[in-house]
């Protein structure tokens, strides 16, 4: 049974028309670098909020210093965990459920490199952070890529690969899976439902060549009856951060058409 608190957490991280969910993700410079886009944290924040996501995801420093004027209006994931470029498939805990309750975060997520050699131990991890959560009612949302050395990388982003990642995720205990886009609105479908009861949203990955193509990817997830998406260098890599958050609630919230959504972004 889902404690009231997780259920008053998850009410908040979705959205109240269309029970969706639209995350930007700011986690991303321990594990990558500065990236373009991400060298002023503060002000990118600031320009994400304006446009109203359902839910941030940050790391505690930028949570507890950039995060005060949304506070109540958009919803706070804290991410538990990082890679770092010189150890780019070991996930170390570095973030507590503590941490989460007294930054008043309405998640906590931790990400999950399946086929790393590290994998038991980061299963381990996050094994425990459920146990964790559990007892403070915090929703758990699990990274679960298989995108670790043993598996090969023509097979990352297949049906099978995603799935058996989800499950994994879902089978530890995890209320909401971020996972890979398979390619399309019938395959996610597959990983939905591999997934279920646990939640499942599309990762943005790396950035795609055009706004057309983020619309349309985001378009056939919802298709795939998921969660939501959770979405960041194709968000804050944009020369318009407002506009591309708009047109992506037109889909992800409004059912609205690729072209309708392109077409908001042009006026």
């Amino acid at each position: 049974m889902t404690t009231l608190g997780k259920a008053v957490r998850l009410g908040r991280l979705k959205n109240a028309g269309s029970g969706r969910i639209l995350t930007v993700a700011l986690d991303h410079a321990p594990s990558y670098g500065l990236l373009k886009g991400l060298e002023d944290i503060g002000r990118v924040v600031e320009q994400v909020a304006s446009a109203g996501p359902d839910a941030i995801m940050l790391m505690k420093g930028p949570a507890e210093r950039c995060f005060h004027p949304y506070a109540g209006r958009i919803a706070l994931i804290l991410k538990s965990s990082t890679l770092s470029p010189f150890h780019p498939e070991h996930d170390v805990w570095v973030n507590s459920v503590e941490d989460a309750v007294r930054l008043g975060a309405d998640a906590i997520s931790m990400a999950v490199t399946i086929g790393s050699t590290h994998q038991p131990q980061i299963l381990a991890n996050l094994a425990a952070l459920v146990r964790e959560a559990e007892k403070a009612g915090m929703p758990v949302i699990a990274h679960a890529y298989p995108n670790g050395g043993l598996v090969p990388p023509a097979e990352r982003f297949s049906p099978e690969r995603v799935s058996y990642a989800a499950r994994v995720a879902m089978e530890l205990g995890v209320d909401i899976v971020k996972t890979f886009y398979t390619g399309s609105s019938e395959t996610f479908a597959e990983v939905v439902v591999r997934a279920a009861p646990a939640l499942v949203v599309a990762a943005g990955g790396p950035r795609l060549d055009t706004e057309a193509e983020v619309l349309r990817m985001a378009h056939d997830v919802v298709q795939a009856r998921c969660a939501g998406i959770t979405f960041g260098r194709n968000i804050w890599q944009s020369e318009r951060i407002f506009q591309m958050i708009r047109a992506l609630k037109l889909i992800v919230h409004s059912n609205r058409s690729v072209e309708e959504a392109l077409d908001s972004l042009r006026e």
